[in-house]
């Protein structure tokens, strides 16, 4: 017997007017629909459905009174309380609550999350993001800070992610942002992403980078996607300037890093960093570019000494 056929024979069971025929031995699965016909949730449940809309009350007053009365209605019935709620929950009577997640971590703090799609984040320190996931579209909202993502990939769904005035839209691939106070900077792992603000977007693919500044993404370089990046306390640069680099060592906690006076915030770095020892690295820079770090108990400043080599760079 079909599990369609096995079901009707239990809702006809259940639905039988007839008490001396009930004293047959039940078929498979009656026992059970039969609980959930009589259940007062599912009378509650009939009347939140006809809140929606979709159905009136006398509709669902109908259907109660029917409910012993109609093989046909009791067959109907029977199936709602089996697979009906869950239809109304996914969606076939009302369109499923948006889920909402807003994740923030606190200085020094690193989390990977699993949003509900099944694509995963993973923020670096003191970042923010609201997520919005619903039937048709999948949204975060970063508010500051770095993070990757590794997007399930979804053909009915893309996935965007909005950092300052630049839009990141993919469908499935893995991609960092970093959004500073100068820019918002994009590297591409996997696939290839949308890039832009609206108008005059680019496609970035794997193993590129690209920043968004001034209203406009610009070209892409290549970078080396196969070596450790932030998530392993690296940063790996040929567009940075030293305010942004005290931007990515107070996400890492220890000292707090003032930030630096205009003249060397401006300072253009090239190369590839180490951000475990944020004292350490100001302080080898600074010999270099004219300056020297100061400790005030927890807290670090770059106090300028001399012209530097703003040309050099550091491996």
């Amino acid at each position: 017997m079909s599990r369609r056929a096995a079901l009707r024979e239990a809702a006809y069971w259940a639905m039988r007017e007839d008490e001396g025929a009930l004293a047959d031995a039940p078929p498979p699965a009656a026992t059970d629909i039969q609980a959930m016909l009589d259940d007062p949730a599912f009378g509650e449940a009939l009347s939140e459905v006809a809140a929606i809309g979709r159905l009136s009350d006398e509709e669902v007053r109908a259907m109660r009174d029917r409910r012993r009365r109609a093989i046909g209605g009791g067959v109907a019935l029977a199936l709602v309380a089996a697979v009906g709620i869950g239809s109304w929950q996914s969606g076939v009577f009302e369109a499923a609550a948006p889920f909402v997640q807003h994740i923030e971590t606190r200085r020094g703090e690193q989390r990977t999350v699993q949003l509900a799609d099944g694509s995963r984040v993973e923020l670096d320190g003191a970042t923010s993001m609201d997520v919005t996931i619903d039937g048709k579209t999948r949204a975060v909202e970063m508010r500051r800070g770095e993070a990757y993502f590794d997007i399930a990939h979804e053909e009915s769904r893309p996935f965007t992610v909005r950092a300052g005035a630049s839009s990141t839209r993919v469908l499935g691939t893995a991609f960092s942002i970093d959004l500073s106070q100068r820019l918002v900077k994009l590297a591409v792992y996997r696939g290839k992403v949308r890039f832009g603000g609206g108008t005059g977007d680019i496609v970035v693919p794997a193993g590129w980078r690209s920043s968004f500044a001034g209203g406009r993404a610009l070209e892409p370089t290549r970078f080396d996607a196969s070596q450790q990046d932030w998530r392993e306390a690296w940063v790996d640069t040929d567009d940075m300037v030293l305010g942004e680099l005290v931007e990515a060592l107070n996400r890492r906690g220890g000292p707090v890093i003032a930030p630096p006076p205009a003249s060397l915030a401006r300072l253009p770095l090239s190369g590839r960093f180490k951000l475990d020892d944020a004292e350490e690295l100001l302080g080898a820079m600074g010999e270099v570019y004219g300056f020297r770090v100061a400790r005030q108990k927890d807290q670090l400043r770059l106090i300028s000494t001399a012209e530097g080599d703003a040309k050099s760079s550091f491996e």
